[in-house]
C-alpha cells in the first residue's frame, strides 16, 4: 500500500518526507490513492459519476508540479482543524513537488518541506504541503 507501507520520514532531523506521486507534472487526470480499496491503489477520481481532470492554463498542460500525498497521513474527517476550524477531508496530506523532474505515477520521491498552506475545499480542510 502507498499509504501504509512506506515510511514518512527518509530523515525527518533534516525535514525530509516520502512522497508518493498521483500526478506527474505535465498531466491532466486528478489521480489519488484509493482509501477504499484494498492496498490502497492510485486511481482516478470521479466527482457526480465523471472522471476528473484539471483544465490546461496556457501555455501550461496539466499540472505544472508534481502532485502528490505524504504516506503514513490521513486529514480526519471527525477532527476539526484549530487553525481552519474545518474537519479533515478523509484523505492523506497533499504534497506539491516544486522541482523540475517529471516524475511517473506511483514514485516514490523525497521532497524537503518549504511550508504549509491550509485551504478550505467544499467546507474540508485540506493541507498542502
Amino acid at each position: 500500500s502507498p499509504l501504509h507501507d512506506i515510511p514518512l520520514w527518509a530523515d525527518k532531523a533534516a525535514r525530509v518526507a516520502h512522497m508518493v506521486v498521483e500526478v506527474p507534472r505535465w498531466t491532466n487526470a486528478k489521480m489519488e490513492i484509493s482509501l477504499a480499496e484494498p492496498l490502497n491503489p492510485i486511481k482516478q477520481d470521479v466527482k457526480k459519476g465523471a472522471l476528473r481532470f484539471v483544465s490546461n492554463v496556457f501555455p501550461h498542460h496539466g499540472y505544472i508540479w508534481n502532485y502528490g500525498a505524504l504516506p503514513q497521513t490521513w486529514e480526519d474527517p471527525k477532527h476539526v482543524d484549530p487553525d481552519t476550524n474545518a474537519r479533515g477531508d478523509n484523505d492523506p496530506i497533499d504534497v506539491i513537488e516544486i522541482g523540475e523532474r517529471v516524475a511517473s505515477r506511483g514514485d516514490v520521491i523525497k521532497v524537503k518541506i518549504l511550508g504549509t498552506l491550509a485551504l478550505i475545499d467544499e467546507g474540508e480542510t485540506d493541507w498542502k504541503l
